[in-house]
């Protein structure tokens, strides 16, 4: 699924038109990418939470050369899944 198919069912199950279903969906994302940036938890009961992981810098090595790299510290999204969604899943 995808956030087109996501408007036409939001739209579907509240009555909206394709385009307002559009809209909200759109203004939903937008709100959590904008909190993540800002290094903001957003929890969803029912569904999961959403956070920003923070890696330290590292050493790696290139498989084919065996040569050393550094990796800098990056900022990485996750999505952690929370109870109930869990037990949907695994039914």
């Amino acid at each position: 699924m995808n956030k087109t198919d996501l408007s036409r069912v939001v739209s579907a199950k509240v009555g909206l038109s394709a385009g307002e279903a559009r809209v909200i969906v759109e203004l939903i994302f937008e709100t959590i990418k904008e909190g993540l940036a800002k290094g903001e938890k957003w929890e969803i009961r029912g569904l999961g939470s959403f956070k920003v992981r923070e890696n330290a810098p590292r050493v790696g090595r290139i498989m084919a050369t065996g040569q050393e790299v550094k990796i800098p510290a990056y900022k990485a999204p996750v999505f952690i899944p929370g109870k109930t969604l869990k037990k949907i899943v695994n039914k």
